[in-house]
């Protein structure tokens, strides 16, 4: 339900209220009892997401590990590919 602000023009009152969009505006102010009750515009607080599963399941990009020589992932792939310095002492062995 939105919150709705509300300013008296004859005393200056001002409140909050939650109201449902439905609901007639009111017009009658509660402190001096006179209906000169006016609705003020807000900049309202935007849509607010609440639960979970939203950016979960929707948005988040999925993290794809890179298992290749030299990761530094803590998946079996890494233990088994070998090392940088294993390969490029075999690369300078092939240079020669």
């Amino acid at each position: 339900m939105p919150t709705y602000q509300y300013q008296c023009d004859a005393c200056h009152h001002s409140f909050e209220i939650m109201q449902s969009m439905l609901d007639k505006k009111l017009k009658k102010c509660p402190a001096c009892g006179k209906n000169k009750l006016h609705r003020l515009i807000g900049a309202g607080t935007g849509i607010i997401f609440k639960g979970s599963g939203f950016y979960e399941t929707d948005y988040k990009k999925k993290e794809i590990p890179s298992c290749g020589s030299g990761c530094s992932c803590a998946c079996p792939a890494s233990e088994n590919a070998p090392s940088k310095s294993a390969q490029s002492s075999s690369s300078k062995k092939k240079a020669d």
